[in-house]
Formats: structure tokens, C-alpha cells, sequence
């Protein structure tokens, strides 16, 4: 009790003394708050709170009429004066193409069925005719979608679409956002929700290069947007948020998932009915054409463009058409002009079928120099550089070659090269073209001559499945058509696009380092700020000492080889004939140090596949040495024009490696060799084919010679045939003679003045049919060099592409 008592006087103290001043005094901002203890004093109270947030929601509200006052609605003009984007060459002044200005029609919302307004409504936004211009219900879903890791949406509006692309352009920013919202909310009070509709119909961008549903349905029917049934209203509403990427004629599958959605919106909205909705049918859109703007060459190069930025997702199709930005590519005019002469001089009776791509890279960054990928994109629009593919044949080899070096195989490594032979994991002998037998011959006559029994051996002795991984290890894509770890994989049955072998070649130039080919430089938007730079670092893939030495093979083969007609090229230069199984393709792929470029030439059959190529012009059959050497030469003469002459890289010093001798090395002192295998014929002495170049003119005819090791003693005849035709040669083609040998070359001096008196001069007429001044003959299955117009043609029979046999032989030329 006495405690008790103690409390009370203590209690009654309290208001008095200098407690008592305190509490008399009322703050007027009770923070931190008194009598609380040490945590609670710090938490604001209730009051507190609630004073904060309606004084922040009175400042929002305040700063939000403000801005509403403030904002006038822009003249709807300045969309419909959108600026061209222009794309120039590598020179940036020189114009290339334009993307052309948007292509439009506006017609009136009343001149249409309502099923297309309310088709769009359906798919865009569903409270249209309910909110205000904005959707805060469709904002918070879209926010909450987002944050939650969902895909990314966006709650505009109808109205705010329209606002962006009618007054703004396109928005991003938070404040361009909200000034939409704020243009949304004054154009919902001030037009009427038709007027809002039918604007948004008529700026709206459908793909195909149409803004507004009257383009839309001309482009994609045929026919007036007044004449559009539901199923194609629908089409068209479903397309919107992404045209070209769901164009029925891009991806069928998208364009009618799409389709579907928007019915099925029309009838959970009341638009229609369940059974209208059941009647319908997945509609039939037409081919769309590109205008002028796409037109000749350039058009597959504008087509590249286009396709390159907007895979970067830096820029979508409608801002490439309306933002008007200035494209820079990396594109040489010069260059580009020489890749369509090389092409548009190709002799008239070239067929129709017959294609022809050609691409250039630069070594060092990537940047495409030129392109051939057709005569014209509108009429053709399928890039042949890109997007075709032909079997690669004996271009293939130096990916075997670049295999084996980092394998410690040497240049110097010899190997047996009779014809046929038959080789571990092939159903069936393999085959030279030339069926020339070499005797034992080291690598780099092996790549001059574009061997195919040696390169067979080397494969299986490295391992296909590392011949494989070179080639996509240097540029060509895992998915490659053919592409496949088997024996025959370096014969060439794989397919690749140019584009892709280009980026391989390019990556031998650059000694190693792969880039990714880009044919954009830079971008502009209309202020002149750069938006986008184009190219990436390099990466290596190969040792340079690997690189050297396989540059010093390929080196052989323009200089002695079957690419020998690219020898005047006045600078070093190395590279490879291809020729495909049964000739359906031919190539030559080439590089000096500063540039690669590969041309390809091929044939498509009336069923879209690719068929053997037809001869024309001047050669009896076409193979890789014959027009895409030359032309290879032509172009590349103009194009390195200017250029430094630079050397490769000397062959580095490399250590003898001590291995195991090869079977063939020590078959002598083996037992009787096995039932499956040829016997080798034992040359007496060693021989080399002549060369057939009957047909020819006089200086191919004396270089293939040379280029047999044989020397050439020229004599004019009167014939019926051009002057300077080779119309016989003495020994004739295909007979083996010893190394050095002279041949005799009977050229056409052209038609004898008195024909029924011979001239004395006249050599004795040799016994050989050939020397009867009769046209070329047709070439035989194995026909050799000249025919062809080279030491190599043919192709890989039994290869893993176009029907062959993954394991077959083959005869895979040059």
C-alpha cells in the first residue's frame, strides 16, 4: 500500500515543471511523433498519411489539367507529309533506292460494310465504344502482365493508336506516352467515335506496303475494301500488330491463328453470330508484287536492307517507310555495276532457267561489297544469293584441306591418285574426273587439279565429322541442306546458299577471323543522329599458320589449275572450282587479302528443283572452271581496281611429323591386297592426259596445255570453223603422254580462198578423226580438260544431297 501511495503524488506532478511547459506547446508538425516509443514515434499516423496522398493525388490532378489545358491538338497534315527513307551506297551521297512514302487511299467508315470497323474493334480494343480514349482497366492489365515476366503488352487504345500514328508518330518515351494519352482524351470528346474509326481504318499500316483498308483490300484481294466479306475483314483486323510477319504468303500458319482469334472476338462481343462465325472460310489472298521501287538488281539489295534492320528490331516497316532516315549500306557502286555486267554479258543463248548469284565480301569487317541475286525483284523476287541453295562440289574440298592441317597433315603428304579407286566407306568407286592418274602426288597438286581419289582418302584418314565442323566453323550454317559427318561430305553433295559460302572464303582471306556478313553501315533518322551501326568483331577460328597454308594450295589452283582462267588477275589471288553431281551446279569461290567472292551458277527445272546445267555459249558442257571463272576474273579485275597488290601470308616453318606409314606407303610388302580394292596400274613411265580442247579458241587451248605440264606448237588449217578454233590436236585429248611433252594444235585459220586446192603449207593430215575440221563433238561421260573448259567438271555422284547416297562414289569436278 505504501508503494502505492508512493505513485500518486508522481502522477499529479506531471503537469507541472517544465513537462508541464512542453505539453502546453503544440507542434504543429507532430513528427517525430511525442510519447511514442522509440520505433512508433518514427511511423507517420493515419492522419499523416492520408493528408500526403490527397495532397499528392490534388498535385497529379493539378499538373494533369495543366497538361490538358496546355496541349492543342497538331494539324492531322503533318502524318500525311511523312518524309522517304533513302538508302545510298558506300559512298553515302550516291543514291541506291528509296523506301517508298506510305501508299494510301482514305475512304468514308459509311462506305463500308460494318463488319470491318467492328472486326478491328474486336481485335484492338474491345471497350472502344465504352472508354474515354484511354483504358485504365486495359493499362493495369498490361502492367501487371508485364512486371509479372509475362510477354510484353501495351495498353493503348484504339483512340491512342490512332493519336500516335495520325499526330504523333511513333512513341516510346514516358512523356511521349503520356501526351498520347492526354491527345486521346481530348480527341475522344472532341470527334466522335466513327470519325476516331474510321481515321484509325485509313492510317493504319496492313503490310504489303499499304496504310488504310482500301490499299489493304486492294493489295491483298484485289478488290475495294466496300467489297470486303467478313472472313477477309477478319483476315485483315488480325494482321494489324504485326503485317508482314503475318502475311498469309510469309506464314500461312500465324495469318489463320490470327484470323480465328478475331471471329471468335466478334462473337464473344455480339458482333455475329455463332453460326455467321461457322460459315466462314480461311480466305485466298493474292500474290503481291512490290512497285518500281524494288525494280532490276538493286531491288534484292533494298529487299536485304529492310529484312536486316528490322531483324535487329530497331525499326519495324512503317518507320522505315515514313521516318525518313538515311540508310547507308555497304554497298560499292562500282563493285555492284561490275557484278551485273559479268552477268548481263553472258552469251544470248544462256537459258532462261539458267540462275546466277554472285556476292563479294570484305575479309576484314563482313560488309557485303556487291550482290547479284537476280534481274529484277519484282518479276523474281527470290534472292539466288540468299535464299537459294546449290550443291557446293569440289568447293567443299578446302574445308577438308584446313581439317587435315590442323591435324598435322602436311602440304607434303603424298598420295595415291588412280581413277577409279575404291576408298573406306564408299558403296562404290570413286572416280577423277579427268580420270587422269597422277601417280603419288602431294596435296597441293591434289587441290590444283581438284583430285578426287586423294581428297577422299584424306577425308576418311582426318574424319568427315571434322571436315564438317570446318566448314561451319568458317561460315556455312548446322542446318545446311547436305551437310552431313560421311565420307562422301567432301566430294560437295551439301548445299549452301552464296551468301553462306562467301562468308566461308571470306574467313580463309581474312587468315581465320569469321565475320558476320551485313550489308548495313549506318543509319540516320531525319535530325542526322546515327540510330544504327552495322557489324560486329571478328572471331578467330583457325590458326593462322593453318590459314597460310591452305591459302598457299588454293594458290595453285588459279596458277596451274583448273581456275587458270583467272590467272591475269595481275595480283595474288587463290580460290576453287566446284562442279556438282551431274553438273547441276558450278561455282568458283576466290579471295586476294582484301576481298572474297563467290559466284554460283545453277539451272531450275519447271518443278522448282535444281536440273543439270545446260551448255551454252562457247563450252560443251558448263562446269566451274568454264563461265564462273571467268566471270569470277572479269569482276574481280574491276573491283580490285585501286587496290594495293598485296601478298598472303608466307608459309610458316613447320616440324616434320613422324606418323605411321600409310597402307599404301608399305602395300608392296603386304599380302595379295583385298578382293574389294582396285589395283593401282603401275605408270611406264608416269603419263599425264592430253588435255581435249578441240573447240576451244587458241589461248585457253595453250593455257589448259601449260597448265597439263605439256607444251603446245600451234599450225593454222583452213576450216569451216571460226578463225582461232581449235579444230584438232595431235596427240588428241584423253592420251596419255610424258610430262612436257609438245602437242601439236591445229587451229582453224578460217575458210580456204579456193577450198578445192589444199594449200601447200598444209601439215599432212594425221589418221585422228579429230582432225577433220568437223564441229566440236559432244563431250563423253568422262570427257577431260577443254570440254569443259577446264581440268575439272562433273560431280559427286552418290553425294548426300539431291538423291545420292550419303556413303556413294563420286566424280565430283573442279
Amino acid at each position: 500500500m505504501a508503494a502505492k501511495n508512493q505513485q500518486v503524488p508522481r502522477r499529479a506532478a506531471r503537469p507541472g515543471g517544465a513537462a508541464a511547459a512542453n505539453a502546453g506547446k503544440k507542434r504543429r508538425f507532430n513528427y517525430p511523433r511525442s510519447g511514442m516509443g522509440p520505433i512508433r514515434r518514427w511511423v507517420p499516423s493515419w492522419r499523416a498519411v492520408l493528408a500526403a496522398a490527397v495532397a499528392g493525388v490534388a498535385v497529379l490532378v493539378g499538373l494533369f489539367a495543366a497538361a490538358y489545358a496546355t496541349t492543342d491538338v497538331p494539324d492531322p497534315g503533318d502524318f500525311a507529309q511523312a518524309q522517304t527513307t533513302t538508302v545510298y551506297y558506300s559512298d553515302g551521297e550516291t543514291e541506291l533506292g528509296s523506301f517508298a512514302e506510305f501508299d494510301r487511299e482514305s475512304v468514308a467508315l459509311s462506305t463500308l460494310p460494318e463488319y470491318v470497323g467492328h472486326a478491328v474493334v474486336a481485335s484492338e480494343d474491345r471497350r472502344f465504344y465504352e472508354n474515354v480514349g484511354i483504358d485504365p482497366v486495359g493499362i493495369a492489365r498490361a502492367f501487371w502482365n508485364n512486371i509479372r515476366g509475362g510477354q510484353t503488352q501495351g495498353g493503348s487504345t484504339l483512340t491512342q493508336q490512332y493519336v500516335e500514328r495520325y499526330y504523333l508518330g511513333t512513341t516510346t518515351s514516358y512523356s511521349g506516352k503520356f501526351r498520347e494519352a492526354i491527345l486521346a482524351l481530348k480527341i475522344d470528346r472532341e470527334e466522335s467515335k466513327d470519325t476516331i474509326l474510321e481515321n484509325y481504318l485509313n492510317t493504319i499500316f496492313y503490310g504489303r506496303g499499304s496504310y488504310g483498308i482500301e490499299r489493304a483490300a486492294q493489295n491483298y484481294f484485289g478488290k475495294p475494301a466496300a467489297e470486303l466479306t467478313l472472313s477477309e475483314a477478319a483476315l485483315l483486323a488480325g494482321v494489324i500488330p504485326a503485317p508482314n510477319a503475318w502475311d498469309p504468303r510469309v506464314d500461312a500458319e500465324q495469318a489463320e491463328l490470327r484470323w480465328n482469334r478475331v471471329l471468335d472476338f466478334m462473337v464473344r462481343d455480339g458482333w455475329i453470330t455463332q453460326d455467321e462465325r461457322d460459315e466462314q472460310v480461311f480466305p485466298e489472298t493474292i500474290e503481291y508484287s512490290r512497285s518500281d521501287t524494288y525494280a532490276g538488281p538493286e531491288g534484292y539489295l533494298l529487299d536485304m536492307v529492310r529484312s536486316e534492320l528490322v531483324a535487329a528490331g530497331e525499326l519495324t516497316d512503317a518507320e522505315l517507310d515514313t521516318l525518313g532516315l538515311r540508310i547507308t549500306t555497304t554497298i560499292d557502286q562500282r563493285s555492284q555495276d561490275a557484278a551485273v555486267a559479268v552477268v548481263d554479258s553472258l552469251p544470248e543463248d544462256r537459258p532462261d532457267n539458267n540462275r546466277v548469284a554472285l556476292v563479294s565480301v570484305d575479309p576484314s569487317s563482313g560488309a557485303i561489297v556487291s550482290l547479284y541475286g537476280g534481274p529484277d525483284f519484282v518479276t523474281q523476287s527470290r534472292n539466288a544469293a540468299t535464299q537459294d541453295v546449290a550443291q557446293a562440289g569440289s568447293t567443299f574440298k578446302p574445308f577438308a584441306l584446313v581439317a587435315a592441317l590442323q591435324n598435322d597433315v602436311r602440304l607434303e603428304d603424298r598420295y595415291r591418285s588412280y581413277t577409279p579407286m575404291e576408298i573406306e566407306g564408299y558403296d562404290r568407286p570413286v572416280n577423277n574426273y579427268d580420270t587422269v592418274n597422277r601417280g603419288r602426288i602431294d596435296l597441293v597438286e591434289a587441290t590444283a587439279h581438284s583430285v578426287n581419289t586423294v581428297y577422299a582418302q584424306l577425308n576418311v584418314e582426318v574424319g568427315p565429322e571434322l571436315t564438317m565442323q570446318a566448314a561451319i566453323d568458317a561460315g556455312l550454317p548446322e542446318d545446311t541442306p547436305g551437310l552431313a559427318p560421311v565420307p562422301s561430305n567432301v566430294l560437295g553433295p551439301a548445299s549452301p546458299h552464296p551468301l553462306d559460302m562467301a562468308q566461308a572464303y571470306a574467313t580463309f582471306a581474312a587468315q581465320g577471323v569469321r565475320h558476320e556478313p551485313y550489308i548495313v553501315a549506318e543509319v540516320k533518322d531525319s535530325d542526322g543522329e546515327v540510330i544504327h551501326t552495322g557489324g560486329s568483331e571478328g572471331q578467330r577460328v583457325f590458326d593462322e599458320d593453318v590459314m597460310a597454308e591452305a591459302t598457299y594450295a588454293m594458290t595453285s589452283v588459279i596458277e596451274r589449275g583448273t581456275g587458270v582462267r583467272a590467272d591475269d588477275l595481275g595480283r595474288p589471288a587463290a580460290g576453287k572450282t566446284g562442279t556438282s553431281n551431274d553438273a547441276r551446279s558450278a561455282w568458283f569461290a576466290g579471295y586476294v587479302p582484301q576481298l572474297a567472292t563467290v559466284i554460283a551458277m545453277y539451272q531450275v527445272g519447271e518443278d522448282g528443283t535444281e536440273e543439270s546445267l545446260t551448255p551454252f555459249g562457247e563450252y560443251d558442257n558448263i562446269t566451274g572452271s568454264t563461265y564462273p571463272t571467268t566471270m569470277w576474273r572479269d569482276y574481280m579485275q574491276v573491283a580490285t581496281e585501286g587496290m594495293e597488290p598485296l601478298e598472303f601470308p608466307a608459309r610458316p616453318d613447320l616440324e616434320p611429323v613422324e606418323r605411321e606409314p600409310r597402307e599404301e606407303e608399305t602395300e608392296e610388302r603386304a599380302p595379295a591386297p583385298r578382293e574389294t580394292r582396285t589395283e593401282e596400274p603401275e605408270p611406264e613411265p608416269e603419263t599425264v592426259a592430253v588435255p581435249g580442247v578441240v573447240g576451244q579458241d587458241e589461248g585457253s587451248a595453250v593455257a589448259a596445255l601449260s597448265a597439263a605440264g605439256l607444251g603446245a606448237q600451234v599450225v593454222a588449217q583452213p576450216s569451216d570453223q571460226p578463225a582461232g578454233t581449235v579444230i584438232s590436236t595431235d596427240p588428241g585429248g584423253g592420251a596419255a603422254v610424258a610430262p612436257g611433252s609438245t602437242v601439236t594444235v591445229v587451229v582453224s585459220s578460217g575458210p580456204a580462198p579456193e577450198p578445192q586446192a589444199p594449200p601447200t603449207t598444209e601439215p599432212e593430215p594425221e589418221p585422228e578423226p579429230t582432225a577433220e575440221p568437223t564441229p566440236a563433238p559432244s563431250p563423253s561421260p568422262n570427257r577431260g580438260p577443254g570440254t569443259g573448259g577446264g581440268s575439272n567438271g562433273g560431280g559427286a555422284n552418290g553425294g548426300a544431297a539431291n538423291g545420292g547416297a550419303p556413303n556413294g562414289g563420286a566424280d565430283s569436278g573442279g
